[in-house]
C-alpha cells in the first residue's frame, strides 16, 4: 500500500509528542516561529495578537498565523534528514545544526530570491502595510 504522507513511515501522525521525526518538526517549527516573531516585532507588530490563532496563554498567536505558509520549508529540511540520516530518534547537535539552516534557506518572494529570514521580514512588513491601509496584499513566498 502506498503511503501518501511526506514521510514514508508506517502509522506516522503529526503530533507534539509523537514518534520521530516529530522531534525534528517540533524543533524546526520552533526555529521558524522565532524567525517570524522577530520579523513581526521588527515590523512594528505584536506577535501575541493573532488573526486566526487566539489563546490568552499563547504569546505568539500572530506568529503562528503568519508562519503557516512557511512550514513547507521546515518539512523540506526534515524530509531531507529523514531520507539521508541513519538515526534521528534523538535530537543531537548535528541534527540541530542542520535544522538551524532554515532561516538561511533560499526562497522566492515577490519574484526575487531571498533568505527565508529576509522573506519573513518582507511578509511581516506587507502585513503591517495592510493594517496601515497602504496595501491589500500580504506577500508570501512562492513555491517552486
Amino acid at each position: 500500500m502506498h503511503n501518501p504522507s511526506l514521510f514514508d513511515i508506517p502509522d506516522f501522525n503529526r503530533g507534539q509528542a509523537g514518534i520521530p521525526p516529530n522531534n525534528l518538526l517540533n524543533y524546526g517549527y520552533a526555529i521558524l516561529r522565532a524567525v517570524i516573531a522577530r520579523a513581526l516585532v521588527s515590523s512594528g507588530l505584536l506577535p501575541n495578537v493573532g488573526i486566526w490563532h487566539h489563546n490568552k496563554y499563547n504569546a505568539y498567536c500572530l506568529a503562528d498565523d503568519i508562519m503557516e505558509p512557511y512550514r513547507p520549508y521546515v518539512d523540506l529540511v526534515v524530509s531531507h534528514i529523514v531520507a539521508t540520516e541513519d538515526s534521528y530518534d534523538e535530537l543531537n547537535i548535528d541534527l540541530k545544526r542542520e535544522l538551524l539552516t532554515i532561516p538561511a534557506l533560499d526562497v522566492i518572494i515577490d519574484g526575487q530570491k531571498s533568505p527565508l529570514m529576509v522573506a519573513a521580514s518582507r511578509t511581516t512588513n506587507s502585513l503591517y502595510e495592510c493594517f496601515a491601509g497602504l496595501s491589500r496584499k500580504i506577500i508570501y513566498p512562492e513555491y517552486e
